[in-house]
């Protein structure tokens, strides 16, 4: 079951608030003493988070069990995606070493099925989440962890209020709803954030001589700067004239420091073909997330910034904010 995007939470009863956490989202199958672990794409997973499929493989089950959940990885005490990223990789050696150094653990946030092993996708929420947190009290293991949730909306919105680096959200689920695979029947709320951003360089559109992306950049505490991430949808009467506002201020090395293209097992000849510029442009964006000091998904460019001298874009803008107070807990609903 995904979730549709929301401008704010739903006001009135009967909904539940979970923290949206920044992992892989994973469904847990377990069949006899087999267990698959499936990505939202229906992509394996098992392979790669050997610990966790362990874990769920010792549990106590006569009927096997399916648990809907997501797949995280804290790294000194905050959680990783790009820890997460290193363990997508083909060999299986890798793999078990940073098992053991960089252990996953899977945040349960629902059960679709009983101690049976009877299906629960048709039962509300509220019967749901009882049978979670008994198969998650049963189950004792360190691979496992339960997301707290409030039914108050304005302890939800004090998440949202608060967000850190590892919490990506707020998910609004009804308390009667059944489950239902692939409806977007859940809503996700974001809050979006701007940032002042230099412009480092850019790429020009696939199979085109216009402008398709403008890369962004911070300022760091060395005074280098940073690629942290990119924007595009630009207005299509304003890619003639940024071109040549943009090639006219091509000169290397665009970034001092992290630069984007740079060596990994990720990159591709798309990733590396960029244009570098003199850091003269800035920009403010729109942005929901930051990972590992980089923005997480494209931004959206919200206005030039003129007024704006580019040294006063630091990665202080962007930097993360004390744990959140619902990172850690167990089960439960949360205080107000």
């Amino acid at each position: 079951m995904e979730a549709r995007t929301a401008e704010a939470l739903p006001t009135g009863a009967g909904w539940q608030f979970e923290p949206k956490w920044d992992g892989f989202r994973c469904l847990a199958f377990r069949t006899g003493a087999k267990v698959e672990l499936m990505a939202k794409s229906g992509k394996p997973l098992t392979r790669f988070f050997p610990e966790v499929a362990e874990g769920l493989a010792r549990v106590t089950s006569k009927h096997g069990f399916v648990v809907d959940g997501e797949l995280v990885i804290a790294v000194t005490g905050a959680l990783s995606f790009e820890a997460l990223q290193m363990r997508l990789h083909p060999a299986q050696s890798r793999i078990e070493r940073l098992s053991r150094e960089t252990p996953a653990r899977m945040m349960l946030f629902d059960c679709l099925t009983d101690r049976s092993g009877d299906s629960l996708m048709s039962a509300p929420l509220t019967q749901r989440r009882t049978a979670l947190e008994a198969f998650f009290t049963a189950a004792d293991s360190p691979a496992l962890d339960l997301t707290p949730f409030t039914r108050e909306r304005a302890v939800a919105q004090g998440w949202l209020d608060h967000l850190t680096a590892e919490l990506d959200g707020v998910v609004c689920k009804r308390l009667d709803g059944p489950y239902l695979p692939g409806d977007r029947a859940m809503l996700k709320v974001k809050r979006i954030r701007t940032a002042d951003c230099v412009v480092g360089g850019f790429r020009y559109a696939s199979n085109s001589r216009l402008v398709g992306s403008l890369l962004l950049g911070l300022y760091n505490a060395d005074g280098l700067l940073d690629h942290v991430g990119f924007t595009s949808g630009l207005s299509r009467q304003s890619l003639e004239p940024l071109t040549r506002r943009l090639e006219a201020l091509v000169a290397p090395p665009g970034f001092t420091g992290d630069a984007p293209g740079g060596p990994s097992r990720w990159s591709n000849e798309r990733s590396v073909q960029w244009q570098p510029l003199k850091p003269e442009l800035v920009v403010e964006v729109r942005y929901d997330h930051v990972s590992g000091g980089r923005f997480r998904h494209g931004t959206g460019l919200v206005r030039w910034r003129p007024d704006k001298a580019p040294r006063q874009c630091t990665m202080e803008q962007i930097a993360p904010v004390k744990p959140s107070p619902v990172a850690g807990e167990g089960g439960g609903e949360a205080d107000g």
